[in-house]
C-alpha cells in the first residue's frame, strides 16, 4: 500500500513537471534548450508508472510490455534532451520509435525463452547500464564543453548513479529470487520508489535552474559583445582588462585602434548591408591575425581595438602590420555580389600600459597616432609614444 501511494504521487509529480517544462518551452520560443524533450520524458515515464498501478501484479501481459517500453525510453528521452540543452541537435521521434520497437520484440523473444523473470531482469539491467553511461557522460561533460556547470554536472551524475546501483541491485535481485523481489510490499521496492520520488522532486528543478543560468550567461555575453562582429565591446573590454590585471603575474599591453579607411564612402556607394559585410571581415581578419591572448573589440562604427598582451613594442609594431596588410589584400563581394570590394585600414599604436586606469590615455594616444596616419596618406601603421603628446 504505502509503495502504491508513492508510485501515485511520482506520477503526480512527473505530470506536473511535464506541463511545467512544455509552459517553458513555449516561453523559450526557438531557443527551447531542450525543455519541450524533457516534457516528453516526464510524460513517458508518468504514464508507465500509471500502467503499472493499473496492472497489478508483474507478469506477462501487454499492458506491462507497453510499460517496460515506457520505462526504458524516458532516460533516453532525458538524455535527447541533455543534447539539445548543449546545443547538439538531435532527432527525437525516429530513435524513439526505433527503441520502442526495437525492445518491444527483445521483449516478447525473451519472455518466450526465458520466461517473465528474464523479461524483468531485462528492464532492470537495460536501466542500470543506461543510466551508468549517462553518468559518465555527465562526469565527462563537467570535464570539457560544460567546465562553465561542472558542479552541476558532477551532482547530477551523483543522483543518476543512485538510480543505477538500485537497478543493478534488482536486476540481481530478479536473477537470484524471481518475482518475489518486485513485491510492491517489500523494503526494497520503497526505498528503490522512494529515491525515483527524491529524483523526481530534484532533477526538474536543477533543469530549471540549468536553464536560468545559462539564459543569464546569455545575457551577460550579450552585454558585453558587439551583435554585429560578435567581438567584445568597450565594457565587455574593460571586463577582460580588469580581470587580467587582478592576478599578480599579468603582463602589461599595447593598444591599437583600427580604423577603417573611407568606410563611409563603402557604405554609401554600396549601401550599408555591404558596409556591415565589410565591418564582419575585417573582425575575422583581425581574430585571424592575432595571437592566442590577444584581445579584439569593436569600439563603435569602423573603429577597432587590438590589445597585445605580453608583447614588446617591436612585436606589437609586427602585429598591426600583418594586420594591415592582411586587410588589404582583402577582397569580397558586395551584397547584391556584382561588385568586388577593397578595403584598406589606419592603425594607431600606443605605449604600453599595465592597469585599466590607463586604458583612456592609451586609448588617447592610439588615437592620435591614428588621425596622424590618416593625415599622411592612410593604409599605415602608426606609433604615438606618450611623451609625444
Amino acid at each position: 500500500m504505502v509503495t502504491t501511494v508513492i508510485i501515485g504521487m511520482l506520477c503526480v509529480y512527473l505530470l506536473c513537471f511535464c506541463v511545467m517544462f512544455l509552459v517553458i518551452s513555449t516561453r523559450l520560443a526557438d531557443q527551447k534548450m531542450g525543455m519541450d524533450v524533457f516534457a516528453l520524458g516526464n510524460l513517458l515515464l508518468g504514464l508507465a508508472y500509471m500502467l503499472q498501478l493499473l496492472g497489478g501484479a508483474p507478469g506477462w501481459s501487454a499492458m506491462s510490455v507497453v510499460n517496460h517500453t515506457l520505462t526504458l525510453c524516458a532516460p533516453v528521452t532525458y538524455a535527447i534532451g541533455a543534447m539539445r540543452f548543449f546545443k547538439r541537435p538531435t532527432p527525437v521521434l525516429r530513435p524513439l520509435l526505433a527503441l520502442a520497437v526495437t525492445y518491444t520484440v527483445a521483449q516478447v523473444l525473451v519472455h518466450l525463452a526465458l520466461g517473465s523473470e528474464a523479461r524483468h531482469a531485462l528492464l532492470a539491467g537495460s536501466c542500470a547500464l543506461l543510466f551508468l553511461l549517462m553518468s559518465c557522460a555527465a562526469v565527462h561533460a563537467s570535464r570539457t564543453f560544460a567546465r562553465d556547470l561542472r558542479i552541476e554536472m558532477l551532482v547530477i551524475a551523483a543522483l543518476i548513479r543512485g538510480i543505477c546501483v538500485l537497478n543493478a541491485a534488482k536486476f540481481m535481485m530478479i536473477v537470484g529470487g524471481g518475482l518475489a523481489a518486485l513485491d510492491m510490499g517489500g523494503n526494497f521496492q520503497k526505498i528503490f520508489y522512494l529515491y525515483m520520488s527524491f529524483l523526481a522532486t530534484v532533477l526538474p528543478p536543477c533543469a530549471v535552474w540549468l536553464v536560468l543560468r545559462r539564459l543569464t550567461d546569455q545575457l551577460r555575453s550579450l552585454a558585453a559583445r558587439d551583435p554585429l562582429t560578435g567581438l567584445l565591446n568597450r565594457r565587455g573590454l574593460m571586463d577582460v582588462l580588469e580581470a587580467h590585471f587582478r592576478s599578480g603575474t599579468a603582463e602589461p599591453g599595447f593598444l591599437l585602434i583600427v580604423d577603417i579607411d573611407q568606410f563611409k564612402r563603402i557604405n554609401d556607394t554600396h549601401g550599408h548591408k555591404t558596409g556591415d559585410l565589410v565591418l564582419c571581415h575585417v573582425a575575422d581578419t583581425l581574430k585571424h591575425a592575432a595571437r592566442q591572448g590577444n584581445l579584439i573589440c569593436r569600439l563603435g562604427g569602423e573603429e577597432f581595438v587590438v590589445v597585445a598582451l605580453g608583447s614588446d613594442k617591436a612585436g606589437v609594431l609586427q602585429l598591426a602590420e600583418r594586420m594591415r596588410a592582411e586587410i588589404e589584400t582583402l577582397e569580397l563581394r558586395s551584397s547584391d555580389r556584382k561588385q568586388s570590394i577593397r578595403c584598406t585600414v589606419t592603425i594607431g599604436v600606443s605605449d604600453s600600459f599595465a592597469s585599466t586606469q590607463a586604458v583612456d590615455e592609451c586609448l588617447q594616444l592610439a588615437d592620435s597616432a591614428l588621425y596622424r596616419g590618416k593625415r599622411a596618406g592612410r593604409n599605415r601603421v602608426e606609433w604615438r609614444p606618450a611623451h609625444d603628446l
